[in-house]
């Protein structure tokens, strides 16, 4: 798995972007969209139900293993999570878990965000995408799109002051 730690214990890595379909049902997320849906996820909204792929944009990470233990770098539902492809830079939130030995997936909102648009099998890229992780950062409530872009641009504003000499 490439994964790096930077300054500040920011957590970064570059992967293609599968679509994760998985929460609350919608009209493009939904059991009829393929046969890996799961009606949860690992975190759920401030409502107490689980996110919605095609409103919440979310990634997706590696669940705990002897390789990487998120927690254990302060990465948890809610961490803010930036996502660059394209010349596009878009925010989001740690909202899901995967297998151990699978990195780069994201919500399909996530995905439309990156103008990475079709039904839900096809909508991803090979291309590569940078995952950028915060754990100093956390997004509330959870499920707001405008939330995390807000904290987004705030905490990459100061990464920027930070890293760049």
């Amino acid at each position: 798995m490439p994964l790096c730690a930077g300054r500040g214990g920011t957590l970064h890595w570059t992967a293609d972007l599968d679509i994760d379909c998985d929460g609350r049902p919608g009209p493009v997320c939904n059991a009829a969209s393929g046969p890996y849906f799961q009606g949860t996820t690992a975190w759920n909204g401030s409502d107490g139900r689980p996110l919605s792929a095609d409103e919440v944009p979310y990634v997706v990470v590696p669940g705990p293993s002897a390789r990487w233990r998120p927690a254990a770098s302060g990465v948890t539902g809610g961490t803010l999570a930036v996502l660059v492809h394209g010349g596009r830079v878009r925010y989001a939130v740690v909202g899901d878990t995967g297998p151990t030995d699978v990195i780069g997936e994201a919500s399909y909102a996530a995905a439309l965000s990156l103008g990475l648009v079709g039904p839900p099998q096809a909508a991803g890229t090979q291309d590569d995408v940078l995952y950028l992780l915060f754990p100093d950062t956390r997004v509330h409530p959870i499920e707001d799109p405008a939330a995390a872009r807000a904290a987004g641009r705030a905490r990459v504003s100061r990464y920027l002051r930070e890293t760049t000499p």
